[in-house]
């Protein structure tokens, strides 16, 4: 039985790609860097803020990522979230799980800043009793290291807690710490890349997540 649910934050619980696509490519255009598409962003997220600077600002103009990441980590951090928007079915399954009583925590490669920011705005209601991003000296995913800390907060066993995401790093994470790992397909990535990092257990919908969740 499912007691405790670890969840990334985007991609699975916010759909903050044109939130992200819009500040990153204000910071890019300020040192005369191309921007970049949508779709390039969402193929760049997943391992953290620094990494998606390095990834948009490719081999040509690598020495100006550190000025780019500042200015990008900054404004980021301020972003109003008024392109973000949550799933369909989401709103439901979250409380449905609250109802049973069931821990949740968000574990993002995101700027602790910034994953705060925009649970506050997206998320507050849902009673959330973690939310865990990037802090400077602490590993990010797919270390398992928070995770595990996380599971020990809980005061769950391993075999009571399930991390949901809809990245690579998501499923290596969840097999580093020794939890079953649910690979959202609404997100940034495909069946077929999740496949390919190890995922086994798919959700289509909230509503498949529910039943899975409650199926374990």
């Amino acid at each position: 039985m499912v007691k405790a649910i670890i969840f990334d934050l985007d991609g699975t619980l916010v759909d903050t790609s044109r939130d992200i696509h819009k500040v990153l490519n204000t910071s890019l255009q300020k040192f005369s860097v191309p921007q970049i598409t949508l779709r390039q962003t969402i193929e760049f997220v997943g391992n953290g803020a620094k990494k998606l600077v390095e990834r948009a600002a490719g081999e040509e103009y690598a020495s100006l990522v550190p000025e780019i990441y500042a200015d990008f980590s900054k404004a980021f951090a301020e972003c109003d979230n008024a392109l973000t928007t949550l799933y369909d079915g989401e709103e439901q399954a979250l409380k449905s799980f609250k109802d049973r009583a069931i821990r949740l925590a968000v574990l993002t490669n995101k700027p602790q800043r910034a994953a705060e920011n925009v649970c506050k705005m997206h998320l507050d209601k849902f009673g959330f009793d973690f939310v865990v991003g990037q802090t400077d000296g602490v590993p990010l995913k797919p270390d398992p290291y928070t995770t595990l800390k996380l599971i020990e907060k809980f005061g769950v066993e391993k075999s009571e807690c399930v991390l949901v995401g809809d990245g690579e790093t998501d499923v290596q994470t969840a097999a580093r710490a020794g939890i079953k790992c649910i690979s959202v397909l609404w997100g940034f990535r495909t069946r077929s890349q999740l496949l390919n990092a190890g995922g086994s257990i798919f959700a289509e919908s909230y509503d498949q997540l529910q039943k899975l969740i409650y199926s374990l």
